[in-house]
């Protein structure tokens, strides 16, 4: 179960992948602010300033005199401002000095409605721009926008040491219309000064289940305002995972989600025993105790002994904690993966071009030396590699160099893969925004969010309505792989 390719190929066979957006936010029990995962959409449309010198450039592909002039347009959420010049636009501009044929200009994604209204309306301009990160590759995969890479990565050296589970996720019928620009761990992270506070063995990665709950319990001390656990949603999510190897992330089984399986059922009722520990387990006064606003700050302040989050936090715990922690992932020895893909269009006009600019702020292990070199300048961490070999892996343990870390890069293809919906057509009505025809008490017409949300809250028994969420979700599911498949 835990090897994304199984999942994902029954997940294909079955459907061609259509619109979810999964960098828009979904809604969560607890608000909190947005990760760095994804990072505002550039106003500006302006040339990146130079970058600092560094150790690493790309080379120019051949002498630049007999090289055609290209213009690539480029469009990313990643950029921030030309004054801020940060590492993406250091590594663009790296990119042109060294390829000067070559010019890239950003494209101006501001607007209304979101990156992927923005993007139809360049598409019906006839205006995509020729590289652009992807934040649903199975609707530009219906809309007909993506190329096919799949030639090129066959000759790529890079491609090579890219885990099997991230070119799975971007694979379709054998073509590869995706290139995985990052990757994320997600998982627990431990303080594990609180454990040593409380004379106990911290968790390390492969930890049990049942430590999780012992632990929660025996670190929980509201009035010196620290928590065993951070909160309880997360459990929903990979719970069902480590008691049903045909189960992943939620539920899904690669074609349909499994709300009704004794696994997910019990997730939920875990979730509901663990509350008490958790942030969403206290009360407004006992809330008064702590000097963070809500669970997303706990961790840095030393308030939460375990913490559920994503591998974007790694340069800020790196640079701010003041205590020692580490990775643990998901109990029984995996983590949940997020990834992020930039996609070429089919319609740019030198697709070779295109291709190599894309390789290069994707998975190329020589802009990750460079990557390594402008994230160290700037005071930084620089993201997981993404083509990982004992090279890159040595480069990054510069900047983390944590046990749990390591062993979540040794065991990728064992990940339990959070982003469905990039992947899977209906997943975002399945999950949170489809709407079963339940009414809970002055609730009419509620939504899944609301059904899953409140789950533990005594509006409901959730075993009542287990069975009708299950035949929604995967009727929405079959219905939305019928749509595509026309």
């Amino acid at each position: 179960m835990k090897a994304f390719s199984k999942l994902i190929n029954l997940a294909l066979t079955a459907l061609t992948l259509t619109s979810v957006v999964a960098c828009t936010a979904q809604p969560a029990a607890t608000t909190a602010p947005e990760n760095t995962a994804v990072a505002e959409v550039p106003t500006t449309a302006s040339e990146p300033t130079a970058a600092p010198e560094a150790t690493s450039a790309p080379e120019a592909t051949t002498a630049p005199e007999a090289m055609e002039p290209v213009t690539l347009r480029y469009a990313n959420w990643n950029l921030g401002t030309e004054e801020e010049n940060n590492v993406q636009r250091q590594l663009v501009k790296a990119y042109t000095d060294a390829n000067p044929h070559v010019t890239i200009e950003f494209v101006d994604m501001s607007g209304e409605g979101g990156w992927d209204a923005i993007l139809t309306a360049y598409a019906a301009k006839g205006e995509l721009p020729d590289v652009f990160m992807a934040n649903n590759v199975p609707l530009y995969a219906q809309n007909g926008w993506l190329a096919d890479l799949s030639g090129h990565v066959a000759d790529d050296a890079d491609w090579q040491n890219v885990p099997q589970i991230l070119k799975d996720s971007f694979t379709y019928s054998d073509k590869v219309l995706g290139l995985p620009a990052a990757q994320f761990i997600m998982g627990y992270f431990v303080n594990k000064d609180l454990y040593e506070a409380a004379n106990l063995d911290a968790p390390e990665y492969g930890f049990a289940v049942e430590d999780l709950e012992a632990n929660a319990e025996a670190l929980t001390d509201v009035d010196k305002a620290v928590l065993g656990l951070d909160e309880m949603e997360p459990i929903m999510g990979w719970y069902a995972s480590t008691q049903d190897d045909a189960l992943g992330w939620f539920s899904f089984d690669g074609a349909h989600m499994n709300y009704n399986s004794a696994a997910f059922k019990d997730a939920v009722a875990k979730a509901g025993e663990l509350r008490q520990y958790t942030w969403q387990g206290l009360t407004d006064e006992q809330k008064a105790n702590f000097k963070s606003a809500g669970p997303w700050e706990a961790f840095l302040n030393q308030e939460v002994a375990v913490r559920w989050d994503g591998g974007w936090v790694l340069p800020d715990y790196v640079q701010k904690a003041t205590f020692e922690w580490d990775f643990i992932g998901i109990p029984g020895g995996s983590q949940a993966l997020v990834a992020d893909a930039i996609v070429v269009s089919q319609t740019a006009a030198n697709l070779d071009e295109a291709y190599k600019f894309a390789h290069w702020m994707t998975f190329s292990s020589e802009a990750y030396a460079l990557e390594v070199e402008l994230a160290k300048a700037a005071g930084t961490a620089p993201k997981m590699p993404v083509s990982v070999d004992a090279a890159s892996i040595d480069l990054y343990k510069q900047f983390v160099d944590k046990p749990g870390v390591t062993a979540a890069l040794d065991n990728l293809e064992a990940s339990v893969v959070e982003s469905l919906a990039k992947l899977v057509p209906g997943y975002i009505n399945a999950r949170w925004e489809g709407k079963p025809g339940i009414d809970i008490g002055e609730d009419k017409d509620v939504n899944m969010w609301f059904m899953f949300n409140f789950a533990n809250d005594g509006k409901f028994k959730y075993e009542d309505y287990a069975e009708r969420l299950e035949e929604f979700a995967n009727q929405t599911l079959d219905d939305a792989a019928a749509a595509v498949n026309k």
